[in-house]
């Protein structure tokens, strides 16, 4: 069998049956494990090699969040999708490394979705065989099994990773948005809202929080109340007094211009020139407008 082996787990037995039920009526799933706590999920776990784990929030005992801790310490974490009534736990979700966050009731193209993005979520290593079926030799009878790791950590975690992805919610509906695809963030109160080509999403994270984990990926605090992604940074205007940064978004052809505090002028002139060999969106040079 080619098609997906997946695992999911809720301690009522109302919703686990109906989350089941909806997976093993996708075409792509040919095997559903059930678990009603994290205990019976993890037994399920060393039993089976699964392509993907269905797992609920609120359960007794170790929590859902919690056993998504405990895989990402495996080294071959299988891929988390969270399905839950809880609509405030979606940045959480994606600090353990969370390939899709749905909310109940359940909705079957959502589900759909999430499917799809456990099939193509890329596990591969040395010794695991390829998803169409082929094996080299050596490895071609031997299952595959998960290993707690020692010094394994999700990438999603580290803040590091160029793919990093954050579940936004928009009506209803949860999207992976890339960090790379955002070009500048704004504060709201203890929110923060992300500003893509495609629209902005409001995300429950402080503006200090996500400039501590994204300034290594190049992500600039230019005012108390903005953070900016400097590879789309088009330039500087100096407005009297002021200094304005100037964003240009791949596919808007209208440039975002925002405030520049005084302390931080001469720091982002000095990020700008120092990487010239960065890419800018809008074509040429950083520098000053006038």
């Amino acid at each position: 069998m080619n098609g997906l082996t997946v695992l999911a787990v809720d301690d009522e037995e109302p919703a686990l049956d109906e989350l089941a039920f909806l997976l093993n009526r996708n075409d792509a799933v040919d095997v559903v494990l059930t678990a009603s706590d994290a205990t019976s999920a993890l037994r399920e776990l060393s039993d089976h090699r699964v392509d993907g784990v269905f797992l609920d929030i609120s359960m007794p005992g170790l929590s859902g969040m919690e056993l998504a801790g405990v895989l990402a310490r495996y080294a071959d974490p299988p891929p988390v999708v969270f399905v839950t009534a809880h609509d405030d736990r979606a940045v959480e979700a994606f600090e353990v490394g969370a390939v899709d966050y749905l909310l109940k009731p359940l909705r079957e193209e959502q589900l759909a979705r999430a499917v799809e993005r456990v099939a193509s979520h890329d596990r591969s290593g040395p010794d695991e065989p390829p998803r169409d079926g082929s094996a080299p030799a050596s490895a071609a009878d031997t299952p595959a099994t998960h290993t707690p790791a020692t010094h394994t950590s999700a990438t999603h975690a580290s803040g590091s990773d160029s793919d990093e992805v954050i579940p936004v919610e928009s009506g209803g509906v949860t999207s992976l948005v890339r960090r790379d695809a955002i070009s500048w963030v704004e504060a709201v109160g203890d929110y923060a809202r992300l500003h893509t080509d495609s629209g902005s999403y409001l995300v429950r994270v402080t503006l200090s929080t996500l400039e501590s984990r994204w300034g290594p990926a190049g992500f600039a605090r230019v005012h108390r109340s903005y953070l900016v992604n400097l590879p789309m940074v088009s330039g500087l205007r100096s407005a009297g007094p002021s200094t304005m940064v100037r964003i240009q978004a791949n596919g808007v052809s209208q440039a975002v211009e925002l405030p520049v505090s005084r302390r931080q002028v001469r720091e982002l002139k000095d990020r700008l020139v120092r990487d010239p060999m960065r890419t800018i969106r809008g074509g040429g040079p950083s520098g000053s407008g006038r």
